[in-house]
């Protein structure tokens, strides 16, 4: 191994072991060093030995030492990187303009969220980019957690996204051209049928020790291959990629390539019952549909080595494979382990309850997918973990909404004022302040309705502003508020109040979605009713229409009776 790539790998690990305390971990140097280094990914069976040698060297030193050797030889590595301002996705190693294919390869085993949002736009926008092609597929050899109800989900949530692809297929609609390449595999001596119990394989995969099953005979495993297909029951045999026992990568102590699911499948029914894993299905796929570029999070970056080594074996075209960060907010995570329990529990309404991060409740919550993605670009093609916070987010569906979002008056926990010399019966207001969106008449009969909040701050002799009506002093403070009318002219000194007429007051509930787990516990209290009223003019208002609540804030009509709370 070259001096300068020990010497890359030792920076590394040494700036790594500063961050954290002096100790630094074998995944954590291996993913920044395929960051920086990516051709080191093709010597990637020399370079994690190495790694793991560097890394034991590095944590046996003291950590002033460790900082001391940082400072003296890779000083390069503390120099602050000056910001630079994000503005799209940056140019694609090994790209060709007019031959890119990437490709977008969801489970229909769950609703689409933020993070599926991100895959698929950085799949998008660099497949156009090079005036490529985007195939749309759906990862789906796992009957036991998918239904034809994921399949759709993910389909209108893409096309919400406004996501365009050139082709969409299935995986398991390539089971027969699948299984032929796992027989050449089995024929060629690179992957065996294993029939010990889970526990056994877990174990010697632990231990770096093969079992008996892989020292089998071409015949034995031809006939137990035969045999998975009618006389194993599920859980009995599995067919493993023949790799290295003795690898430090643990993904390449002999992994399952296949096994049997015994799970209709939603499209097949029990027309095959033999299913392919990801590994091995996904590296097939690629390779068939003429992907080029093919991006998943870095979670799956030791699973690089696998990938290749399966194509190489069986002789075909190997794509690239990029790595970046997965997306989710702080507070709201994406793990389907997480979000489906919490449907099945009843602790949340369903996939669209606007405290998930999953795209049907950000529809529902009105952040608008042109958000999403100015978002999802903002943040780059970066490896850094991004745990966002939620108001970046919505900085971005702010500026888009802002423009198209009516007004109107509401008041939360509201209270009664009486206006005693009130001399209206009508107000026109306009429905935005800059926008031409036309006016609203208002009819007033000298009884309003103010935010609860406001009003137990007055007390007799307050001076304030019911916005665009007039000035009034309040004369009587309490539930039931009375107050005078004192002018018209607008006064930039005294309080500003919206209102509501009594008259035709429209009784509404607001839904205020809140941060849904707290120190990864639920948050019992992530979701506010508060009660309201708001103008007549609401009712005859579009469901999904945004409105931005003066004083308030902006929401989406969810129904005649309830809104939803976007953000400020």
């Amino acid at each position: 191994m070259d001096d300068d790539v020990r010497k890359a790998i030792r920076g590394i690990a040494l700036l790594n072991a500063s961050e954290h305390d002096g100790k630094t971990r074998n995944d954590s140097v291996i993913s920044k060093v395929l960051g920086s280094r990516p051709e080191l990914k093709q010597r990637i069976k020399e370079i994690i030995p190495l790694i793991s040698e560097v890394v034991s060297e590095v944590n046996s030193i003291p950590h002033a030492t460790q900082k001391a050797e940082l400072e003296s030889s890779f000083p390069e590595l503390l120099a602050a990187k000056p910001k630079q301002e994000r503005t799209g996705l940056p140019p694609l190693e090994g790209a060709e303009q007019g031959s890119v294919v990437t490709r977008f390869p969801p489970e229909p085993n769950g609703y689409p969220h933020i993070g599926h949002a991100k895959a698929a736009i950085i799949d998008e926008e660099y497949a156009r980019m090079y005036g490529g092609k985007l195939i749309f597929r759906f990862d789906d050899t796992n009957p036991e957690n998918e239904r034809l109800e994921y399949y759709a989900a993910i389909k209108v949530g893409l096309d919400w996204l406004g996501v365009r692809y050139d082709r969409v297929k299935n995986t398991s609609d390539d089971m027969e051209v699948i299984y032929k390449k796992a027989e050449e595999f089995i024929n060629a001596g690179h992957a065996y049928v294993c029939t010990c119990n889970k526990e056994a394989i877990s174990k010697n995969r632990r231990e770096m020790k093969a079992c008996k099953c892989r020292a089998g005979d071409l015949s034995q495993n031809l006939k137990r291959w035969s045999d998975m297909f009618s006389k194993y029951k599920q859980g009995e045999a599995i067919v493993r990629f023949r790799g290295s026992m003795e690898s430090e990568n643990t993904v390449m102590r002999d992994p399952t390539l296949l096994r049997i699911i015994d799970e209709p499948h939603p499209l097949h029914k029990s027309k095959y019952r033999v299913w392919p894993n990801y590994d091995f299905a996904v590296a097939i796929e690629d390779s068939m549909d003429g992907v080029t570029h093919a991006f998943r999070t870095k979670e799956y970056e030791l699973r690089n080595e696998l990938y290749y080594e399966i194509l190489e074996r069986l002789g075909m075209r190997k794509p690239r494979v990029l790595e970046f960060a997965r997306l989710e907010f702080d507070g709201m995570p994406v793990s389907k382990r997480i979000l489906k329990p919490l449907v099945q529990d009843g602790k949340v309404s369903g996939y669209d309850d606007p405290r998930l991060p999953t795209l049907e409740a950000m529809r529902r919550r009105g952040i608008v997918p042109e958000a999403i993605r100015k978002f999802v670009l903002s943040l780059s093609f970066t490896k850094s973990d991004t745990l966002a916070p939620f108001d970046t987010l919505e900085s971005f569906n702010r500026k888009i909404i802002d423009a198209t979002s009516i007004r109107l008056f509401l008041a939360t926990n509201p209270a009664r004022l009486t206006v005693t010399n009130n001399a209206l019966r009508e107000v026109e207001i306009p429905n935005h302040p800059q926008k031409d969106m036309g006016k609203r008449k208002v009819e007033v009969d000298g009884t309003f309705f103010i935010p609860g909040d406001d009003a137990r701050q007055l007390k007799a002799g307050d001076e304030l502003r019911l916005l665009e009506l007039y000035n009034i002093r309040i004369t009587k403070a309490g539930p039931q508020l009375e107050a005078e009318m004192t002018g018209t002219d607008f006064r930039s000194e005294i309080p500003k109040v919206q209102w509501v007429p009594a008259q035709g007051a429209v009784k509404i509930e607001v839904l205020v979605p809140k941060v849904l787990f707290v120190n990864d516990e639920f948050n019992e209290d992530s979701l506010e009713t508060q009660q309201a009223v708001t103008e007549p003019y609401y009712l005859g208002l579009n469901v999904g229409t945004e409105i931005q609540f003066v004083r308030y804030g902006y929401c989406r009509k969810d129904s005649a009776n309830q809104v939803i709370y976007t953000h400020k």
